[in-house]
């Protein structure tokens, strides 16, 4: 069982190695929007149409002023990889040790096939200028993660 955080929480300050080797610490995007987004592994088939769809909306993303972070256990290499490959146009994120998926809570027990391991669950987080969780987003399939982001940030 996991228990993500929860709106209205601040959101913990990790830094982690972005696809270039570069550390990225959430503490330094405050005053910014960050859509901070946990996906399973990189390359696999819906964490590529999830990542695809951010990718196509990130001009809307623009206009409310949100940066678009991607989260996974992937080693940094991977990481490039999958943007090169898919012409992601936004951060991808190292946590291989998955201690920022702890601090969010989305690390833990998963079933798939008859077998029970732990693992990173696709959850997002819409963390706010003043680096206070505003959204969670838990509930949406992976080729439609974009349009639920997008259909929040237009209606509050």
């Amino acid at each position: 069982m996991i228990t993500p955080l929860e709106a209205g929480t601040p959101a913990p300050n990790v830094s982690l190695l972005d696809q270039n080797g570069e550390s990225i610490s959430l503490f330094d995007l405050k005053g910014k929007k960050v859509l901070f987004y946990f996906y399973p592994k990189a390359m696999t088939p819906g964490c590529t149409v999830q990542a695809q769809g951010l990718r196509d909306i990130k001009a809307e993303l623009d206009t409310h002023n949100v940066i678009t972070l991607g989260v996974s256990i992937d080693p940094v290499k991977r990481l490039g990889k999958f943007i090169e490959r898919d012409e992601l146009n936004f951060t991808l994120l190292s946590d291989e040790d998955h201690a920022a998926a702890d601090a969010f809570g989305v690390w833990g027990e998963k079933k798939f096939m008859g077998k029970t391991y732990d693992g990173l669950h696709r959850i997002s987080f819409l963390i706010n200028e003043e680096g206070v969780i505003e959204h969670v987003f838990n509930k949406f399939k992976t080729k439609t993660h974009h349009e639920v982001v997008l259909d929040y940030l237009n209606n509050k």
